[in-house]
């Protein structure tokens, strides 16, 4: 997987090089502790699939420019600042297998480092007057925000339909990589038809990538490291279950439900709705809708003329739904 992610970066590697220079300068601040913290993030950081986004779609339409350089900057702060605070509000001590922020310097500091980063994000656009990506980043907050509390808001109740898992799903995940779709575009003054065009692309692209890992739930712990059933003992209602309950007989649907609400700790419980829905055809249903999502991408993607660029987001879509992690 580790050759395909080098695969897809080849059109953009000197830029991506480049962008991690820009992006340290981005976070450094005169408070010694903060600079401290920014170290410690940019040296345990990820794939870095959003800026991929943003220089491979800025790409597709013009040329990586100054501008476009920003935007993944202020993509990635913004990312990383809900990192940062979701592992806070998880009380979640490791990511990536290091320690997370909070595990290392505590709350107070970790939720104060995620402000930081999101004020850099604001005035990384106000200082160089890029009003239209200022626009982008704050709706985007705004949708990571809401989708979050929608999520918490149902996993109260349980009353998720698909309509409101494909709002959640589309809040919480796909906005952001709608985001740097359409900041890659704006960077290179894109009008509105061709910027909506990549914002439905990346609306897509983040649906697909988002089942993906929903389905990661129902499948082998060892492959991504995260304990199977996490999901189901979070409460969280994912597309193979909403599917599985829907199409259960009464019977069958309160006593799922049952488990949900009151036993959603206890393993053999847990692990008796895993077989449900891997046997009621949930997880088969979960990966149809994905590749739909992922072909409604390619779509737009076909609309391009080709190149290397359209050649590394053809890899990135299969990428999505084929990665192990």
């Amino acid at each position: 997987m580790a050759n395909i992610v080098e695969e897809i970066k080849r059109p953009i590697n000197e830029e991506i090089k480049l962008f991690e220079q820009k992006f340290y300068e981005s976070m450094q601040s005169r408070v010694a502790l903060l600079d401290k913290v920014t170290r410690f993030i940019v040296t345990t950081k990820g794939k870095q699939m959003r800026p991929m986004f943003v220089f491979l779609c800025a790409k597709l339409i013009g040329e990586v420019n100054a501008k476009t350089y920003r935007g993944a900057s202020m993509i990635e702060l913004i990312h990383t600042a809900t990192l940062v605070h979701d592992d806070v509000v998880d009380e979640s001590f490791k990511r990536r297998n290091f320690f997370s922020i909070n595990a290392l310097w505590k709350n107070k500091i970790a939720v104060l480092v995620g402000d930081f980063l999101l004020s850099k994000a604001v005035l990384l656009s106000t200082d160089h007057k890029d009003y239209d990506l200022l626009t982008v980043i704050s709706r985007t907050i705004r949708e990571m925000s809401e989708g979050e509390l929608l999520q918490l808001e149902k996993a109260r109740k349980l009353d998720i339909t698909e309509e409101v898992y494909f709002e959640i799903i589309r809040q919480k995940t796909a906005t952001l990589i709608a985001a740097c779709c359409e900041i890659g575009a704006l960077s290179n003054n894109a009008d509105e038809d061709l910027a909506k065009k990549m914002y439905d692309f990346g609306t897509f692209t983040g649906m697909a990538f988002q089942i993906k890992d929903d389905l990661f739930d129902y499948l082998s712990s060892n492959v991504i490291g995260k304990p199977v059933g996490i999901d189901i003992k979070e409460k969280k209602m994912t597309l193979p279950l909403i599917y599985s309950l829907r199409t259960a007989r009464e019977d069958q649907r309160k006593y799922y439900f049952n488990t949900i609400k009151r036993y959603n700790t206890d393993q053999k419980r847990v692990k008796e709705l895993i077989e449900f829905v891997k046997t009621s055809g949930g997880l088969d249903y979960a990966i149809t809708v994905m590749k739909d999502f992922q072909q409604k991408a390619k779509n737009i993607l076909d609309e391009f003329p080709d190149s290397e660029v359209k050649k590394s987001l053809h890899m990135m879509l299969d990428y999505v739904i084929e990665r192990k992690f």
